[in-house]
């Protein structure tokens, strides 16, 4: 990778969860691209690799994840409740539904970078949290 790239990188890593969420949307207005349906481009990165090992490591390999809010402890609701609302930019009345009719997924197809933050702050609230 050029210096360039690797810089960039570098600051994509020092973005918060809500941040990468508006560069994601601002790359998508820009571009006219659509984020979301991200997942084949590793496959056409290597056409020629046709072997069941390197099948293999593209299963392994997840680039998407979905965050599944499992359980919310009554005396940590209000605390999850403000988080699932930043991560998922719900209104009250929505992530009071997602927080009270869990086990829920509240965000697919995040990267695995967001997806972890996501999980990290869910925690730190007091939920117990999955990537799926």
């Amino acid at each position: 990778m050029t210096e360039k790239i690797l810089t960039l990188i570098e600051e994509l890593k020092t973005l918060t969860l809500l941040e990468a969420t508006e560069l994601v949307q601002s790359i998508e207005e820009t571009f006219n691209v659509d984020a979301s349906t991200g997942g084949g481009g590793v496959m056409m990165m290597s056409p020629g690799e046709t072997s069941s090992e390197d099948n293999s490591k593209a299963i392994e390999e997840k680039t998407e994840f979905d965050i599944s809010l499992d359980e919310v402890p009554k005396d940590k609701k209000i605390a999850i409740l403000k988080v699932v609302r930043s991560v998922t930019e719900l209104g009250l009345k929505e992530a009071k539904e997602v927080v009270e009719n869990t086990p829920k997924v509240i965000k697919e197809g995040l990267a695995k970078p967001a997806a972890e933050e996501a999980k990290k702050y869910l925690e730190e609230a007091g939920a117990i949290v999955t990537l799926k």
